[in-house]
């Protein structure tokens, strides 16, 4: 169950019309998720510095069970989402961080519990 927050400086209309469905599914196939369990938010027009610069940037932050936990396969998952960011946002690799966040059953709340007990 992916959860995943794209942060940019961009302007909505700088975004690609499409670019939520191509995240969905490029957050599925990198994570070997179902599309059906990820989550996706988009935040644009942020006022936002990266590395003491104004300039254009973007944050993704993801978060999910079992496939952020390590280096190795976060190592992995960056450049494949490094790969799509810099072509859908048309943005230098260095104008964007990606933070990876592992999460536990309990943490996630659904349908009146948690995700221990479903």
């Amino acid at each position: 169950m992916p959860f995943v927050e794209l942060q940019t400086s961009l302007q909505a209309r700088q975004l690609p019309c499409d670019l939520l469905a191509k995240l969905c599914s490029a957050v599925a196939s990198i994570l070997n998720k179902p599309v059906e369990r990820v989550n996706i938010t988009v935040k644009s027009d942020l006022p936002m510095v990266l590395s003491g610069s104004q300039e254009p940037c973007a944050v993704l932050v993801v978060s999910s069970l079992e496939v952020v936990g390590s280096a190795e396969q976060n190592k992995e998952h960056s450049a494949k989402f490094f790969e799509f960011l810099t072509k859908e946002l048309s943005l230098g690799a260095d104008r964007i961080i990606i933070l990876f966040h592992p999460l536990e059953r309990w943490q996630i709340g659904k349908n009146g519990t948690v995700v221990s007990f479903l």
